[in-house]
């Protein structure tokens, strides 16, 4: 019987295989770009390795992208014909894949929370619950989560830090943002590359207005992040939101050029329409126009590469960021075939998916290209119902910001005084830091 690094009991043929294992997952925990190439290692050291084929499947899902989901298919059938010979735990990983392959998310999130529960030490369960529940906009079961397999760990354990970064993001999520600080900070002391720790932080520094620290911070912690994958753009699209919040557009578009959208990064030619990178080009697009930047063509660079991803919804907090980018760019006609994509991935009932698409993404994505029409009274009447139900679509409260900072813009568009003080009054409600002390909201919030 072979091990992993916590502990757990692992069905494959050698240790090498089970210390490849291990190698995968601690690239996958520090977000490691060579994740991919370490997991071949995995699979070329025993080819029957179960686990090994649900990490496969599962990098492919972590894609969300609609392309990537047939190959998922094909790793997870390989990994159900190698179950019956496997532990209970690692049979509970193959029937939650299968739940998350066809968009049931909250099957998923259970099967995963049931995992980490009764092996609080499957730190795969723990972290990959972490990421879906994430995307669902389901912040409590991230910081129930957190609470309960906590209690298991100490810093012995190799993936401590890897939980304190979790508990620290799920606090954050959830306002409490002293705890998410000092846990954030204790992960970063254990392992200075682990990457999302420090995203953790940098939204602790977005949510309190602590701009000058968070730039400081983010800075200092560049040298470690050699080796990083596509989370590294977006924690400089959190940095670059730093400086949109103290006027610093210059350096907001070096950043989107030569950091958080480098068309040259090898990051980005891997994957150059990864979802987390669209919505951080988008939102920084959308911001800076909004305080009267000139973007230049950069809109069209992002618009260009929608058409392959219509009818695509597996990751819906996307699905509004590609229609802002056909809209801002001018291309009327493409952003009504995407959201007829959308219409046409409703009627497929794909799990949780379509109705959340439905009820919300729809609504959403229709208000843009009303906006962009003139429409603006349509585009707040289609919004309005949706506001109190758009954290479902995934998506922290620093990116959620952009579909509330759209509203405000639609309102103040239709010249809607109600609706101006309908939204500030939400945010006034919901978050610390008084709209006063944000730029895209102080020019309302001073005459509401």
């Amino acid at each position: 019987m072979f091990r992993d690094a916590q502990g757990l009991e692992l069905t494959c043929a050698s240790a090498t295989a089970a210390a490849a294992y291990d190698h995968t997952i601690d690239g996958y925990l520090l977000n490691r770009f060579n994740v991919s190439q370490r997991l071949k290692s995995c699979l070329a050291e025993d080819p029957d390795f179960c686990m090994a084929h649900v990490l496969r499947s599962a990098f492919s899902m972590m894609s969300f992208n609609e392309t990537n989901v047939d190959f998922a298919r094909t790793s997870l059938a390989k990994a159900q014909t190698l179950a019956p010979r496997t532990s209970p735990r690692e049979q509970a990983h193959v029937a939650a894949l299968s739940h998350w392959i066809s968009g049931e998310h909250d099957r998923t999130l259970a099967a995963w929370s049931a995992i980490a529960t009764q092996w609080p030490h499957d730190i795969l369960a723990f972290r990959m619950h972490h990421l879906l529940g994430f995307w669902c906009g389901r912040p409590e079961l991230l910081f129930a989560q957190a609470e309960t397999t906590l209690s298991h760990y100490g810093r012995e354990l190799p993936a401590y830090g890897t939980v304190l970064a979790c508990r620290a993001f799920a606090h954050e999520e959830c306002g409490s943002y002293l705890i998410a600080e000092n846990c954030a900070r204790e992960a970063i002391a254990i392992d200075a590359t682990d990457v999302w720790a420090t995203h953790a932080l940098a939204h602790v520094f977005e949510m309190q207005g602590r701009r000058a620290e968070g730039i400081a911070f983010l800075s200092a912690m560049e040298p470690h992040w050699e080796g990083g994958n596509n989370l590294l753009h977006h924690l400089w699209w959190h940095r670059a939101l730093y400086h949109i919040e103290r006027a610093e557009f210059d350096e907001t578009l070096r950043l989107y050029d030569d950091r958080f959208r480098d068309l040259n990064s090898i990051t980005t030619t891997a994957m150059p329409d990864l979802y987390i990178d669209i919505q951080n080009a988008a939102s920084a697009l959308w911001r800076l126009e909004r305080q009267g930047i000139d973007v230049g063509d950069r809109w069209q660079e992002i618009a260009a590469k929608a058409q392959p991803r219509i009818g695509d919804c597996r990751n819906p907090f996307t699905l509004p960021h590609w229609v802002l980018a056909l809209a801002r760019a001018g291309h009327h006609a493409e952003a009504v075939h995407f959201i007829k994509g959308m219409e046409d991935f409703v009627l497929r009932n794909v799990g949780d998916l379509s109705p959340l698409v439905r009820t919300i993404a729809l609504p959403l994505c229709k208000a843009i290209l009303a906006q962009a029409d003139g429409r603006s009274r349509e585009a707040i009447d289609l919004m309005r119902p949706v506001l109190p139900t758009m954290h479902r679509l995934g998506g922290s409260h620093a990116q959620q910001d952009l579909l509330e900072q759209m509203f405000l813009s639609f309102a103040e568009s239709a010249g809607s005084d109600a609706d101006q003080t309908l939204i500030l009054e939400r945010i006034r409600g919901r978050r610390a830091l008084p709209p006063e002390r944000s730029i895209g909201w102080r020019e309302a919030a001073r005459s509401h």
